[in-house]
């Protein structure tokens, strides 16, 4: 694998990597706005989702193992220029995301110190990420399983202590139960409330499709991706799920320190062990969201330059962005993704606001684009296995829920886009129907068209897509040799079965 990602180091990815003001800092606005229902009527919705298109993905990338990243399928099994427009799409998302990390991880000292300028900090950050990244693949790799080992760590035990405050071990506040679930109430603006929370949901989850991706093309991607799959169902069970029910039950939605409900940045898990009266520790975990902000900062220069890298092999782009030194480095690709951090230095400008809300709005629904190609591609390419008469066997691993699941996620997908246009005409406390306020929450949509038409009239190509018939799908596949596989499961088991028990157990979970 080009990547070179050690099994736990993939394994450490899948558990916590870009997890971070997504779930920590704007889980607030979705609390606000749609109440501890509505709000975990949204997680549970993307989290069937996402773990769906993580298992499309594994498909996917352990059949046909790729260099660059896995959005050439969109070009090699749905469309020329569909590929084109997600190429640049996935690009726009987490170009924008480094300078984002990056203010975002600044704001979060002024918990702290708010006299020091914020670009101060951004300087700071930056150097910081630019010295991991420096190192190619093997930096990302050391840097993301140091900060994954932090969040971890940091979350597990938020949860151990909110179970703590909720059943009135500690604090002043007593048995709290479903207190705030009947007073304020369970949910806050109806369903418009749960649409909105939609969108927000999938920002949380955005980057798990990286997982797929490092595992899926390592050397053993059948046990690698079963184990990475796991990895995944606890980071949405415990480190998403629980962790905002626990939050719902600690902090009512009309708490005035909840971002929706005032000018206010604070996390919710921070103003959780705030109201629980417990001193010292709000500071500790804002440690840990400074660390998992950065987290993300780091994860978005790997996610930046690989796309970058794919325009230029896919000829959608510069062909200097594909040049790679002597140490395997795509060294100016990664330096175009370092350049955009210097965007986070807009922070020191009284125009920051209305920038970064621009910046947001070019990553906002890039997610859910990129999530509904996954599917498609996994559908197109089963539907051409078909037709050309291969073998389901030959595939080294094979999705839970296969094709039912494709289709589930790109139902949940085209539904998410449809609930999002809705809000972005009519958003919760309005205004409505403003032309700002829609394209600041549907610019992505547009961008994707207008790439997609633009190539379409450039290459004078009208196909809609690429016939089951004629579509590539030996160049580059896995192949599989069935019975040397089914020895190599028997051999599994076996070892297994020689386990002591507590390694069963853990061998079965984890």
């Amino acid at each position: 694998m080009e990547d070179g990602l050690p099994e736990y180091q993939v394994k450490l990815i899948a558990l916590s990597s870009c997890i971070g003001s997504g779930l920590f800092i704007s889980s607030a606005d979705a609390i606000a706005t749609a109440g501890p229902a509505g709000c975990l009527i949204g997680y549970i919705i993307i989290a069937v989702l996402v773990f769906f298109i993580v298992q499309s993905l594994g498909e996917l990338t352990s059949s046909f193992p790729v260099s660059g990243n896995f959005l050439k399928y969109n070009s090699r099994f749905i469309d020329e220029s569909w590929g084109f427009a997600m190429n640049w799409n996935y690009c726009l998302q987490w170009v924008v995301t480094l300078p984002l990390s990056l203010v975002s991880a600044s704001m979060t000292i002024d918990y702290w110190n708010s006299s020091i300028s914020t670009a101060v900090w951004v300087a700071i950050f930056y150097v910081i990420i630019c010295a991991i990244n420096i190192f190619g693949v093997r930096g990302y790799g050391y840097g993301e399983s140091f900060f994954s080992i932090i969040k971890v760590t940091g979350i597990i035990g938020f949860c151990i202590l909110a179970i703590i405050l909720i059943t009135g071990g500690v604090g002043p506040n007593g048995y709290i139960g479903a207190r705030y679930w009947h007073n304020p109430g369970s949910f806050a603006n109806g369903f418009h409330g749960v649409l909105n929370t939609l969108v927000n949901a999938a920002f949380s989850y955005s980057g798990t499709e990286l997982v797929g991706l490092a595992a899926g093309s390592s050397k053993h991607p059948r046990r690698t991706l079963k184990k990475a799959i796991k990895s995944i169902f606890w980071r949405i069970s415990i480190f998403y799920m629980l962790s905002i029910i626990l939050i719902c039950f600690l902090v009512p939605y009309n708490d005035p320190k909840l971002m929706g409900n005032s000018g206010s940045s604070a996390s919710p898990f921070v103003i959780a062990i705030t109201n629980g009266g417990i001193k010292v520790l709000p500071s500790i975990f804002n440690v840990i969201i400074l660390l998992a902000v950065l987290s993300v900062a780091n994860a978005s220069v790997f996610a930046s330059y690989k796309p970058l890298v794919a325009l230029a092999e896919a000829g959608h782009g510069p062909k200097f962005l594909g040049y790679i030194d002597n140490k395997g480095r795509p060294i100016y690709s990664l330096l175009i993704a370092l350049a955009f951090g210097l965007i986070g230095f807009v922070c020191a400008s009284k125009a920051q606001t209305q920038v970064f809300n621009w910046l947001l709005a070019l990553s906002g629904l890039s997610t859910i684009f990129i999530w509904f190609s996954i599917s498609l591609a996994h559908l197109r390419v089963n539907h051409a296995m078909k037709v050309q008469g291969i073998p389901k066997e030959q595939k080294p691993f094979t999705a839970i829920g296969g094709e039912f699941g494709a289709y589930f996620s790109i139902i949940v997908n085209i539904l998410v886009l449809i609930a999002q246009f809705y809000i972005a005409l009519y958003p919760v406390g309005g205004p409505y129907l403003n032309a700002s306020t829609f394209f600041q929450a549907y610019l992505a949509a547009p961008i994707v068209i207008c790439f997609y038409l633009g190539h379409k009239i450039y290459t004078k190509n009208w196909k809609l897509y690429i016939k089951a018939k004629d579509m590539d799908i030996t160049t580059g596949r896995t192949i599989i040799d069935t019975e040397l596989m089914l020895q190599e499961i028997e051999e599994e088991k076996e070892r297994k079965r020689q386990l002591p028990f507590y390694m069963k157990f853990v061998n079965f979970w984890c």
